[in-house]
């Protein structure tokens, strides 16, 4: 009987994961000179602060420097997390850890999923940037501070 509850179990554990996927991912704002660095994507519109899913046992400073790294050659000096935000659009349950680096270099080069990558002033940031995006560049210039903010992506 053990050994059927524990397939039970396991069984009932993959379909929830299925229906009710749970997952972890970085954005990182790339703040420098009055400027934010954005990135637009191959294959959805609109313009994103760097970042995307961690991977699995990897922690979320060293996910989000990957990141920066693979989406705009960016090498990131001193990283502070700026906040942990909840995504439940679609039926997900997306957290997302959003870290802040004033403190970069970027070449500009970046893997097959970028688009393009572009400074923008942080008052003047693009129309089509994506909502949860513009919400965390507006509550930089807000001030906001700093791994004080828990909320809605």
């Amino acid at each position: 009987m053990g050994y059927i509850r524990r397939v039970f179990y396991r069984f009932l554990t993959f379909g929830l994961a299925l229906v009710k996927p749970v997952s972890t991912g970085v954005r990182v704002l790339l703040v420098k000179d009055g400027q934010v660095l954005l990135v637009r994507h191959t294959y959805q519109d609109g313009w994103h602060l760097p970042g995307g899913g961690a991977n699995r046992m990897e922690r979320l400073d060293d996910a989000a420097r990957r990141e920066a790294r693979e989406e705009a050659g960016a090498d990131l000096g001193n990283l502070r997390l700026f906040g942990i935000f909840t995504n439940l659009a679609e039926g997900r349950a997306d957290h997302i850890a959003v870290f802040l680096c004033e403190d970069f270099t970027y070449t500009g080069q970046h893997d097959g999923e970028i688009a393009e990558l572009r400074p923008f002033p942080l008052d003047a940031i693009p129309a089509d940037t994506l909502p949860g995006h513009r919400r965390r560049v507006e509550d930089y210039l807000r001030g906001a501070e700093i791994s004080g903010q828990f909320g809605m992506w």
